[in-house]
């Protein structure tokens, strides 16, 4: 064993004798074999480890084995069916390794596309002469030449945005602040292009896989010309293993010029980058939930930095942090302040239903709205971020709500077909069937508590039986290409009523919509997360800004019951600077991020007592270590407390919170801290894990 790779400890030279290999384990550590065949660095190779064969990447060669060579093993084989990991990449694993306090092989091998880094990929049964090989063999689907589409003429504030970007000298990050409409895909496009005609390439990242299809479509009309046919490469995670080996294969040999992912993307192998673009840089879905739980927008800044190249983050609600960032001149802001189109943003109307007689939910301004704008051939979008039927099954006569078995919450009632129904839990995955009478009085009468999009679309559908009405969720969208299927009829004109959660929120420019109405979104107001106001606002705004984006008359109806929040009243005036104005005063006041640096630690025991007891001792051995390294930096270590949702899976879980006034301070004790937290009593009887910058606290 070795100790964790130093950035520049990193060599290239090939060579026969010593190599450092990273392996895809949760072991801190590096390991050394012996090779006798030529190896560079950033090589895969098989070796064995303990009974196991696994692939692993050479990261260094050094000149003597880290213990005693005659206890070093021989490398079984130096994999050559594609060229070594760049250093460049390498180094850039090493901080996403560093930074989030994970085991290097846990950073570099789950990188790479599945066939390149499994052993019976190479050695099977079926393997033949290995994955690159067979897929060369296989038939690539042709791509035809894009209808290459009309340049739109910038407007001067596009103009300003595009010509900071590509004159800028080396690492700077723009904040590409523009309203809903206001053409920052244009401003992306341009900048791609002037980046691909002096010979760099470009990674374009986007929140959400159901983004990439009209993402692609532009980028391959606009830029075709410059990057080629094959120019344009998508990385998401629901490609197949065959479609992901392709295109990483395309992206390393430089055949593709653009690349076009989610969160994934940022670690394509890129090496002669020009431009990195973070689309929507506010949405969660960029921070990586198990495993390396990373952020792929800080991780864009990090490598735009490394390579000295320009990064876009475009948002109509940036996160409090990039803003804070802004205003400190950290970042650089572009304004794109108008929408590109000579069109008004739409007008924002708060109903009080707190004396309101609702019908299924929706207010009779709602409902007055929508004959309106169906009677005027206008599409209409009710946006309801709860996905299912009802969000649980319960009885009037004894009060039983549907629970799941495994985990401390309701199971959420699915139709599965108009007379065929189930009890889902959206958390362990539990499928039940719905109960033909109560469990604890026998009353058959069970009726469905609250409102998923399902229910909305059964009763639009009955409200207004000429409309089309269609649901677009995680549920509706679940066989290969649904989603973009669901999207084009919308697109289309083939939809008059679209019901949808969050999948439908952003970056979908829809032509004839002119109605947005939103229901239950009090739901977040009062979360325990003090990040729930920011994610409610982006939320409203984005999903705002879906109406009225080509007739200029749009309109937004926010069913609430508390008109009165701070939320609400800077949704009325489109105020985004405002509420981060407002919100960024009570994060200072409170010393919470962007003013604080946090990481959580989270376990999860049979036992909720055996969970507390593991995070008690942890915390108590991080004030000992903190007194030890005596820093000047404010460090605050909060009490373990159970989870809002205790059990999941029938596993108990409790986290505790570390928050620092100093982010290398913070990073020291975390580093000396997980040395020591495999030797705490409880250890061996917990899973835990730490994550560094949580989002959800």
């Amino acid at each position: 064993m070795a100790e964790n790779l130093p950035a520049e400890c990193i060599e290239a030279s090939a060579a026969t004798g010593w190599v450092r290999v990273a392996l895809d384990i949760p072991l801190a550590d590096l390991f050394d074999y012996r090779s006798t065949e030529p190896v560079t660095v950033g090589d895969r190779v098989i070796v064995a480890f303990g009974r196991r064969k696994m692939i692993g990447v050479v990261v260094s060669l050094p000149e003597m084995p880290g213990y005693d060579p005659s206890k070093v093993k021989d490398v079984q084989v130096v994999l050559k069916d594609i060229a070594p990991l760049s250093l460049s990449w390498l180094r850039f694993a090493t901080f996403a390794a560093e930074y989030y306090q994970r085991p290097l092989g846990e950073v570099i091998l789950p990188a790479l596309p599945m066939p390149l880094r499994s052993v019976p990929s190479y050695q099977g049964k079926r393997s033949g002469a290995g994955p690159v090989e067979r897929l060369a063999k296989r038939r690539a689907l042709k791509q035809e030449a894009a209808a290459i589409s009309v340049v739109p003429q910038l407007n001067s504030h596009q103009e300003q945005a595009v010509a900071a970007v590509v004159d800028a000298q080396g690492f700077k990050t723009f904040l590409l602040y523009g309203v809903t409409g206001s053409g920052k895909t244009e401003v992306y496009l341009h900048a791609a292009a002037q980046t691909l005609a002096r010979g760099k390439r470009v990674l374009l990242l986007v929140p959400e896989i159901n983004l990439t299809p009209q993402f692609e479509q532009s980028l391959r009309a606009r830029l075709e010309p410059i990057a080629g046919v094959n120019g344009v490469a998508v990385m998401h995670s629901a490609l197949s293993d065959g479609e992901r080996l392709r295109a990483w294969l395309r992206v390393q040999s430089g055949e593709a010029r653009i690349v076009l992912g989610t969160r994934l993307a940022i670690f394509a192998p890129l090496d002669d980058l020009g431009l990195i673009v973070v689309d929507e840089e506010h949405d969660p879905s960029y921070k990586q939930q198990d495993g390396l739980r990373y952020s792929a927008r800080d991780l864009a800044v990090w490598r735009a930095h490394d390579l000295g190249i320009p990064v876009v983050l475009g948002s109509a609600t940036p996160s409090l942090e990039s803003w804070a960032n802004a205003e400190k001149s950290i970042y650089q802001r572009l304004d794109l302040p108008a929408r590109a189109r000579a069109v008004t943003l739409p007008s924002v109307r708060l109903v009080d239903t707190r004396r309101l007689q609702m019908d299924h939910g929706l207010s009779p301004h709602l409902v007055e709205a929508m004959r309106a704008r169906l009677a005027n051939n206008e599409q209409v979008l009710i946006f309801l971020n709860r996905r299912g039927y009802a969000p649980a099954l319960h009885c009037h006569s004894c009060g039983w709500v549907s629970q799941c078995t495994r985990c401390t919450t309701f199971t959420v009632l699915h139709r599965l077909t108009p007379k065929r129904a189930q009890l889902h839990c959206h958390h362990c995955g539990l499928a039940q069937n719905v109960p033909k009478a109560c469990p604890d009085c026998g009353d058959q009468d069970l009726q469905p508590m609250g409102r998923g999009t399902q229910r909305v679309e059964e009763h639009l559908a009955e409200l207004f039986p000429g409309a089309r009405v269609v649901r677009i969720d995680a549920d509706s969208t679940r066989k290969k290409g649904s989603a973009q299927a669901l999207f084009a009829s919308v697109h289309a004109g083939e939809v008059d009523i679209l019901v949808g959660t969050q999948m439908v929120a952003k970056g979908h420019d829809f032509a004839n919509l002119g109605l947005v109405g939103v229901l239950n979104a009090d739901a977040m107001l009062f979360s325990q997360d003090f990040r729930a106001p920011e994610r409610l606002f982006a939320q409203l705004m984005q999903v705002a800004g879906r109406a009225g984006r080509h007739t200029g008359h749009g309109e937004v109806i926010v069913q609430t019951g508390y008109p009165e929040q701070a939320v609400y009243q800077a949704l009325l005036k489109h105020d985004y600077s405002g509420f981060a104005r407002h919100s960024l005063q009570e994060r200072q006041a409170a010393a919470l991020p962007p003013f604080s640096y946090q990481a959580l630690l989270s376990a999860e025991a049979r036992e909720l007592p055996v969970a507390l007891d593991f995070l008690r001792d942890a915390r108590e051995l991080a004030c000992e270590l903190s007194a030890h390294y005596q820093t000047e930096a404010v460090l605050t270590l909060y009490d373990p407390v159970p989870l809002r949702i205790v059990r999941v899976d029938n596993m108990c879980r409790a986290q505790l919170l570390l928050e620092s006034t100093n982010r290398p301070a913070l990073q020291s004790l975390l580093r000396h801290w997980l040395k020591l937290l495999p030797e705490q009593p409880d250890a061996r009887r917990v899973r835990w894990q730490l994550e560094v910058d949580p989002l959800e606290i």
